[in-house]
């Protein structure tokens, strides 16, 4: 009679069974990781984007939110201040009430801000950053300011917010009417006008340029004030 064959594997078998797994295990661990990398990578260029724009649309808000507000400038001084319209307009400091702020967005009170330029971490490009102090009156104005374009200096403190971060540069200009009526409105690095400009332009540069990622851009917000300021229409 035939002998029957015993079922089973031989120990090379198995070791070779083993070893497939465990390549597989290995490969399955790699796609996962590689997966998880590109996840993390996406998320963070994805909240990079969300925060450039987040911070422009910002800007614009604020600015557009101007308030005409004319200030008693030097309260407490001799000869009592000199009203005057608070807005500060220089290459790198701009000061203004806007009724919208990032505490209360639209729906807040409005705030005095202070927005300027810093230097960045470790000295490298400049920083944007953003003071709110909250509007009393023309009184409490009119302690932050000198006389017509006259103001203090301006200093980051632990409530500054940082708008813009990792910048080459940041720059404002003004849209006003020369002293010659004659000429066109132009834009100026500086505002020395009688009122406030018709517009505000914020130019920023990276200072690492990512082709891949949302890269600061200029911001240009209108200014829509119709009020002048020797004509008393009550404090705002």
């Amino acid at each position: 009679m035939r002998r029957r064959g015993t079922a089973g594997v031989t120990l090379m078998e198995l070791l070779i069974a083993v070893m497939l797994f465990s390549l597989l295990s290995v490969g399955l661990l790699f796609a996962l990781r590689i997966g998880l990398n590109t996840y993390s990578k996406t998320q963070t260029r994805l909240m990079d984007n969300r925060r450039v724009a987040g911070a422009q649309r910002i800007l614009e808000q604020e600015i557009e939110g101007l308030v005409p507000v004319v200030a008693k400038c030097g309260v407490g001084m001799e000869g009592g201040g000199t009203a005057a319209p608070f807005f500060q307009g220089e290459p790198e400091t701009m000061r203004l009430v806007s009724t919208y702020s990032l505490q209360g967005a639209w729906r807040g009170q409005p705030q005095i801000l202070e927005i300027f330029v810093i230097p960045g971490a470790e000295g490298r490009g400049v920083r944007l950053v953003v003071n709110e102090i909250r509007y009393q009156g023309p009184l409490t104005a009119g302690g932050l300011c000198f006389g017509p374009h006259k103001f203090p200096g301006a200093s980051a403190g632990p409530n500054s917010f940082v708008l813009a971060d990792k910048l080459a540069f940041c720059r404002f200009s003004y849209l006003d009417q020369p002293p010659d009526v004659n000429l066109p409105v132009a834009w100026f690095s500086r505002f020395a006008g009688p009122t406030w400009p018709q517009a505000v332009r914020i130019e920023m540069g990276p200072l690492d340029p990512d082709a891949a990622g949302l890269q600061p851009i200029s911001i240009v917000a209108p200014i829509h004030v119709f009020r002048r300021p020797e004509i008393p229409y009550g404090d705002y």
